[in-house]
Parts: structure tokens; sequence; C-alpha cells
């Protein structure tokens, strides 16, 4: 094919357009993609075997505008496949299930009870303490009142928990 052949028909009409086309796109709301669609229009008249086109500008007008309203429906329609899937699922997140799965329910059950015994194997006043403040978000001044004990007593017994719940914590991530 010689360089004149390149030059005429929709080849020529596009390359010597391409920069109206490229407004008409970004006109017609296509913001980043449309150097996409304009090179999605360079595939599909090069690869064409049509014969000679009466008005070649208002062809790649037209192109490009059956190609905007695809990929606008695309586009729809990978929404209202992610909504429905969202409402099946019951998910906030589309395309991911919030309810964990089988395994990591198991696991964390078996977390849950072995933080538990661990907070039972403080003592008491100590467990009592965290839980009323760390769990019940009761201030740590109205604590120490509530259980007779000082301020201080109230902040060793809570630091440590704290290391236990933190040795806990290593485990678990080690595992």
């Amino acid at each position: 094919m010689s360089a004149d052949q390149i030059t005429t028909g929709l080849e020529g009409a596009f390359l010597e357009n391409r920069a109206r086309l490229l407004r008409f796109l970004h006109a017609r709301g296509a913001g980043e993609a449309a150097e996409d669609i304009l090179h999605e229009i360079w595939l599909k008249i090069s690869a064409a075997e049509t014969g000679p086109v009466a008005s070649p500008l208002s062809y790649l007008f037209r192109t490009a505008d059956l190609l905007m309203i695809d990929r606008y429906r695309s586009a729809r329609q990978a929404e209202k496949r992610e909504r429905d899937w969202t409402e099946v699922t019951g998910s906030t997140v589309p395309g991911m299930s919030e309810s964990p799965s089988a395994e990591r329910a198991a696991i964390a059950r078996q977390q849950a009870q072995i933080v538990a015994e661990a907070l039972d194997s403080l003592g008491k006043r100590q467990a009592a303490i965290f839980r009323r403040h760390r769990m019940d978000g009761i201030p740590q001044r109205e604590v120490a009142e509530e259980f007779g004990v000082s301020l201080s007593t109230v902040e060793s017994d809570l630091r440590a928990t704290y290391r236990v719940l933190s040795d806990l914590k290593e485990r678990f991530d080690e595992g």
C-alpha cells in the first residue's frame, strides 16, 4: 500500500480530523476514554474492507457516537450486575460478601474462647476492670470508684491485661 492510499478515504479523513473527533468525544463525556475510542475507530476503519464512503467525516462521527453509546451501555450493565450481586449477597462492598467463611468463623470462636480464658486467668478484679473500662466504655476514674481501688491500681490492672492480650495477638498473628 502506498503513502497516497493511506491518506485517502476513511483513514485520510480520520488523520485529518483526529483533533475534531477527539473534541467531539470529550464534548460527549468520554473523558479519559476519548483516546481509547479514537484508537478503536482507527482499528475499525483500518481493518474494514469497505468501498468508497460518500461522507467519510459523517461516517467517522457516527462511528465515534456508536462506540460511545456501546461504552455507556456496557458501563451501565456492569453497574447493574454489581448492584444485583450486592442485593443477592447482602454485601455493602460490591462483589464481596460480608459474611466470614466457615473456617474464619471457627477460628474466631476459638480465639475468642482463648481470650476469655486469658482474661479469667488474670483474676476476677483485673478481668472485671478490663471489661468495665474497655467493653462497657466506663472511664478509669469511675471504674476505680466502682471497685473501691485507686486510679493507679486500675491503670496497673489494665497494663497487665493489655500485656496478656498483646502476647495473645502475637500468637494469633504467627499461627
